[in-house]
């Protein structure tokens, strides 16, 4: 049952990525960053804004040299640099012990390895530490390393459900699963990033844009508002 309606809902994730990049073109990812630094840079993006997350990232390096001298710090000393970040103390502890876990594991700071694992392994390799979920871990594949991995953040749960491409009441961890099944082949990157600023600019949160949005002809959120006011 679960495979079948799989199936049923490739046709409209397709429909979807097309319509979405003819009103945005088709973002490229930027692959190349370092991995270590991209996957602090995400577990610092967790519940605050691009801006805040920015500047709590640039206190951090501009405060110590190095992760090293970070793992040699005190939590508290690391959070006191991002606290701007918000949740200083939970994403502070979090970076201790994911750099102290990570030296003891491989014996360095260095995490680029996980470019050249598939992604199954890679995804398994960062969320077994406790504080990174399959959302940070498949930011960080996904911008650092190029992988074909579909992160889900609240922009795109909130139009996976309004669009009907996921239940009205799927988590996001569960839209984890279920989203990258029907997500076209390669357009991962693409299709996460056109969603993001399609649920920014048309289908936000509070007032989306329904009257003026290009998928409203199959957006069941929309046809259920058509019925509610006739």
């Amino acid at each position: 049952m679960v495979q079948e309606e799989t199936l049923d809902l490739k046709p409209r994730a397709s429909l979807v990525s097309d319509v979405l990049e003819g009103l945005y073109g088709v973002p490229e990812s930027e692959k190349g960053a370092d991995v270590l630094d991209c996957l602090i840079l995400t577990i610092l993006s967790q519940n605050t804004t691009d801006v805040n997350r920015d500047k709590g990232y640039e206190a951090l390096r501009a405060k110590f040299p190095d992760w090293e001298a970070v793992l040699e710090a005190e939590p508290e000393a690391i959070g006191e640099a991002i606290r701007i970040a918000g949740l200083h103390t939970q994403k502070s502890q979090t970076i201790k012990h994911f750099l102290t876990w990570l030296k003891q594991e491989t014996g360095t700071l260095d995490l680029q390895f996980l470019c050249e694992m598939n992604t199954k392994a890679a995804l398994e390799f960062l969320t077994q530490h406790k504080g990174i979920g399959i959302k940070t871990a498949s930011v960080t594949l996904s911008f650092a390393c190029g992988h074909d991995v579909f992160p889900v953040d609240t922009h795109i749960l909130r139009v996976s459900k309004r669009l009907g491409l996921i239940p009205s009441n799927c988590t996001a961890e569960k839209a984890h699963e279920l989203l990258p099944a029907i997500v076209p082949p390669r357009k991962a990157y693409p299709f996460h990033m056109n969603l993001i600023t399609f649920g920014r600019d048309i289908c936000n949160a509070r007032r989306p844009k329904c009257s003026e949005c290009p998928l409203n002809a199959h957006c069941p959120y929309y046809q259920g508002q058509l019925q509610a006011m006739s």
